[in-house]
């Protein structure tokens, strides 16, 4: 697999369109299961994710390919833990995008231990966070407002 040489940059608020449009994909968005209430909300989009990008406990990135934004990382705290989050553009899976982005990310990102959640069945994640080192180390419950029901997510760890 030839993965397009893709750039990490630190979002801006013009990137929120964007990222904000990409979201929209039925699909990503039932295999992302723990989304916002409504993901076609664009004011409640912008609203919530702009103090983001001053909050020192959280660092956003853009995922740049020939320019293109095609997704988003992050490492945010919940509950005392710092966990990351990604999203991929569906046009832009299977490519190794997620796994690149991840890699290059994790260099800028030393915060350990650092956590990743996925929903059990979204095996496109879950290999993603194993290719980059994270453990399975546990599951939880919760509910995914993506498919309106409680489901089963797993807890991935990086510790080194």
């Amino acid at each position: 697999m030839n993965t397009p040489p893709l750039l990490l940059t630190r979002t801006e608020a013009a990137d929120l369109d964007r990222l904000f449009e990409i979201q929209l994909d039925p699909e990503a968005i039932f295999l992302a299961a723990f989304t916002a209430k409504d993901p076609t909300d664009k004011k409640a989009y912008i609203e919530k994710y702009t103090p983001f990008l001053t909050d020192p406990t959280i660092h956003m990135y853009s995922i740049r390919v020939n320019e293109l934004i095609v997704g988003s990382i992050a490492k945010f705290v919940m509950e005392g833990d710092a966990e990351i989050t990604y999203w991929i553009d569906r046009l832009y899976w299977g490519q190794g995008i997620a796994s690149t982005a991840l890699t290059l990310f994790l260099k800028l990102e030393l915060t350990r231990p650092l956590y990743g959640r996925t929903a059990f069945d979204n095996i496109g994640s879950q290999r993603v966070l194993e290719k980059c080192g994270f453990v399975r180390t546990g599951e939880d419950k919760g509910f995914a407002n993506a498919r309106q029901a409680e489901i089963e997510e797993f807890i991935y760890r990086l510790s080194e």
